[in-house]
């Protein structure tokens, strides 16, 4: 169900293929590699943002925990 009715959303299916086309301009450059566990992280947030300024490579437990306000949202 989660599927059905988040990820194949037209629009999550743009952010995807962009985080994708991120990853991949990272792998073009030696940044990362496939099978490493680095992430590539947009500074902004917005996943389609994929300037070289605002990409990093950072760790998956750095990349995926962001201060919570009290309602769960981001600080």
């Amino acid at each position: 169900m989660e599927y059905k009715n988040y990820h194949s959303s037209p629009e999550q299916k743009k952010k995807r293929a962009s985080r994708n086309a991120a990853r991949s301009e990272m792998e073009k450059a030696g940044k990362v590699r496939k099978g490493d566990v680095k992430d590539v992280d947009h500074k902004n947030g917005n996943a389609k943002d994929n300037s070289k300024g605002n990409l990093r490579v950072t760790s998956k437990s750095s990349n995926r925990s962001f201060a919570r306000n009290k309602n769960a949202g981001k600080k």
